[in-house]
């Protein structure tokens, strides 16, 4: 089975590296290995999903180190740390910093693999969401202003004849707005306008 996602590994041990890209690489995932943070991050990456496995303890940059630049830099590969000397606190940050997991070396070839696939589903799902607020704001742009002005009013549940008297216009127009906004954001449903607002944090 072949996957579209890649895999990377960073860790400062050579033979782990290899040994991990050979397991990786029979199962059909592509692989890229790095020896340093630093190496990885000055390395082009492709814009799809991927997951990357990282050792914590590395000279120059550490794995949790790593992880928080790829937050910064608001990153869609998930992080999987791999590590033999581990404690619960630094597992702890890890998760809570959004890694998919903190594994202990040595780590079995089915539990690494399983948690790789969980990695790559997790990196999927951003990806996918990211596009759709991409769209939301493409859409959102194309708005008038008036169809904005009556968005953020609709949003907040006020009726039709509130927001009327607020833009000093009559219902009907304010009607007219509303389903143009319904149409032009994609929507169905307030419920699915109010979700798009707090997705693309309108106030």
């Amino acid at each position: 089975m072949k996957h579209s996602e890649t895999v990377f590994l960073v860790d400062d041990e050579p033979a782990l590296l290899k040994a991990l890209g050979r397991l990786l690489k029979a199962e059909g995932f592509a692989v890229q290995a790095f020896e340093s943070a630093l190496k990885f991050l000055s390395a082009p990456h492709n814009e799809g999903a991927g997951c990357v496995l990282l050792d914590q303890s590395m000279p120059t940059m550490s794995g949790m180190e790593l992880q928080q630049r790829l937050l910064q830099e608001d990153s869609a590969l998930a992080v999987i740390f791999i590590t033999g000397n581990g404690d619960i606190p630094m597992s702890v940050r890890a998760i809570k910093s959004g890694a998919v997991d903190f594994l202990t070396k040595p780590v079995k070839d089915n539990e690494l693999l399983a948690v790789i696939r969980t990695a790559l589903e997790k990196s999927r799902i951003m990806l996918s969401a990211r596009a759709e607020i991409t769209v939301w704001k493409q859409r959102h742009a194309e708005l008038s202003a008036r169809e904005k002005e009556v968005l953020l009013h609709v949003v907040k549940g006020l009726p039709n004849k509130n927001i009327a008297a607020t833009l000093g216009v009559v219902e009907q127009t304010v009607k007219v707005h509303r389903g143009r906004v319904m149409s032009k954001m994609g929507v169905d449903s307030l419920p699915q306008l109010v979700l798009v607002a707090e997705r693309l944090k309108l106030k």
